[in-house]
């Protein structure tokens, strides 16, 4: 009887996490379905704002002077990752954490003081802190809500370091929503800007840019810089979202399993129980018999 009863404790506890699960679950794919909606319509035109930028850049008709495009020796470095403010997300957390570290480890020749961490999110801050870092901020309250005004503050921030000569090279590291079962990691340069021409073309496209390519570049720079920071945080946001729905599911399923596998256990042991008593029930009327 008191494995009967261990097991139905067992069964209702495992009912009580599947409850939770499976409301975490549904509030992800709720989440999801927004976030995702925003960034499938925002990354087409971030991608085709920036490849943009960077073919008016490598245009040769006339240099342009911009702190934006020139590449210069790296002294101190600057790196932003983002990561949730909590767990149950399966290894979203924790991919973004080891990326960190290995990008960290390339720097770290330059000295701990000439590397800026910034942390968009609390798991990423407190894995900086056992990294020996001190974290450039605290950026929690803003992790999960991806707001362009916010963004748009810490880009503007970083652009502005950037041009004082304050770090030499800016990093971003954050998942890239695929799918609802695939993010990948991205590590990608964010300041300067290289300007690039598409494979197989000896030049860039001859665009024909008003008032002068010179004023477009450098009204857009900052502009494009910000909207790529604010698609970085989104993307990352949706990949959550997507992580963690998918990490719930498997808990659900799991739980559901386990369940089944609890109560068929649970019905033998009563069958067996059952059986017994009936056999001393038997045994002893033929005793007093």
């Amino acid at each position: 009887m008191a494995q009967l009863k261990e097991i139905k404790t067992r069964i209702q506890s495992v009912r009580s996490t599947q409850k939770i699960t499976s409301a975490m679950m549904m509030i992800s794919s709720a989440r999801l379905v927004k976030t995702q909606r925003l960034i499938q319509s925002l990354y087409p035109y971030e991608q085709s704002l920036y490849r943009m930028l960077q073919l008016l850049a490598a245009g040769r008709e006339e240099s342009i002077d911009s702190p934006f495009l020139q590449t210069r020796a790296v002294k101190r470095v600057a790196i932003v990752a983002f990561s949730s403010n909590t767990g149950l997300a399966g290894r979203f957390n924790d991919d973004i954490t080891e990326k960190l570290k290995k990008v960290v480890a390339n720097y770290m020749p330059l000295g701990k003081e000439n590397i800026l961490l910034y942390p968009i999110g609390d798991k990423v801050a407190k894995a900086i802190r056992s990294m020996g870092f001190k974290p450039q901020g605290d950026y929690s309250a803003i992790s999960e809500s991806p707001f362009y005004h916010n963004a748009q503050q810490i880009a503007g921030k970083l652009i502005e370091m950037y041009q004082k000569g304050e770090i030499d090279h800016v990093e971003l590291i954050y998942h890239h929503f695929l799918t609802k079962g695939s993010q990948v990691i991205i590590n990608e340069p964010f300041l300067p800007i290289e300007p690039k021409i598409p494979d197989g073309e000896k030049s860039a496209p001859n665009y024909i840019v008003e008032p002068d390519r010179r004023t477009i570049l450098t009204q857009l720079i900052p502009k494009i810089l910000k909207v790529k920071f604010y698609t970085a945080h989104l993307d990352s946001v949706t990949s959550e979202h997507a992580a963690r729905m998918t990490a719930m599911r498997t808990a659900t399923d799991n739980a559901d399993d386990l369940n089944e596998e609890l109560t068929l256990e649970y019905n033998k042991l009563r069958q067996q129980s059952i059986t017994n008593e009936l056999l001393d029930i038997v045994g002893g009327s033929f005793g007093n018999a």
